[in-house]
């Protein structure tokens, strides 16, 4: 996948990614949806975290290609070079200027929106 970054300061900077979707990778934790709701997914968020303490978050939704469908990506790969020593890169495409590139990824959680809203 191509990623366009453009960015205030530095310009527009393009890179070609290759990796996992990161709705993919998420679905191998095998997160404990209700099965009987379709749309209980939709209250599920993973938070990505670097090596550098670089943290995002996406929503389940967001990635699932039942809803927004947008193809995150854990690139493997950038520009046709190995990134084993760096650690995969979390790239969502269209954010502006890679808001939520994270590079060297090295921990994803996901969990329930239900801690927001229990009482």
């Amino acid at each position: 996948m191509e990623a366009v970054f453009a960015c205030r300061k530095s310009g527009v900077r393009r890179h070609r990614f290759a990796g996992p979707l990161l709705v993919d990778v998420a679905r191998l934790a095998q997160p404990t949806f209700n099965v009987t709701k379709r749309k209980d997914r939709l209250r599920f968020l993973l938070s990505i975290l670097g090596r550098d303490g670089h943290h995002a978050v996406c929503s389940w939704g967001e990635i699932d290609p039942e809803f927004a469908g947008v193809a995150a990506v854990l690139g493997t790969r950038m520009d046709g070079l190995d990134l084993d020593d760096q650690g995969p890169h979390l790239v969502v495409p269209g954010d502006r200027c890679g808001g939520r590139h994270i590079s060297a990824v090295t921990e994803i959680r996901i969990w329930s929106d239900d801690q927001l809203w229990s009482r």
